[in-house]
């Protein structure tokens, strides 16, 4: 196998070993120059638009000759609009036909039989019977966690057996939408 130094790179001189960098007195140095002017030959390190000119101290405002009464500098301008009506002073109409709308009375819930009745007592009152145990701090015993799994599990299959599959065909449900 050759060496990799043989595989088409020119040999180069090796460069000198350079000192290390001691960070601490780098930082120090930035950290002891950082309130130093710049001296006066040296070029700026940003562009002379950026330099902020020195504002004159503020005059005195009890002094009455210090009161500026000149007039504003013309590159300033005042814009006065117009009064004009906007998105908030919008009314709407009245209309009396809208006013007086009185939904219909919903039609009455159907009855339930009473398989179904129970089956919801037991999908609701199954864990309400172990959530009552936990609260109470009572002892969970054999019967109460059989009740309570059981009569959710039985409760659940029920009312899942008795649904409606959709398949019938009843022509006075005003529900199902536009029939072609």
């Amino acid at each position: 196998m050759a060496d990799r130094e043989d595989e088409g790179t020119a040999p180069h001189e090796e460069e000198p070993p350079r000192p290390p960098l001691d960070e601490d007195a780098a930082w120090a140095a930035l950290v002891a120059g950082y309130d130093d002017e710049v001296d006066p030959g040296t070029a700026a390190a940003w562009p002379e638009a950026e330099n902020v000119p020195v504002q004159p101290p503020d005059p005195d405002p009890t002094d009455p000759a210090a009161v500026n009464t000149a007039p504003p500098p013309a590159d300033r301008t005042i814009v006065i609009h117009p009064v004009i009506s906007g998105p908030r002073d919008y009314e709407l109409v009245e209309d009396d036909e809208d006013a007086h709308f009185v939904p219909p009375e919903p039609p009455p819930l159907p009855e339930a039989d009473v398989t179904t009745k129970f089956a919801w007592i037991a999908v609701l009152g199954g864990p309400l019977l172990l959530l009552a145990f936990v609260l109470l701090q009572i002892e969970l015993t054999w019967w109460a966690v059989t009740v309570g799994v059981g009569g959710f599990l039985g409760g659940f299959a029920t009312l899942v057996a008795r649904m409606r599959t959709g398949d019938e065909d009843d022509d006075d449900d005003p529900g199902r939408g536009a029939v072609v």
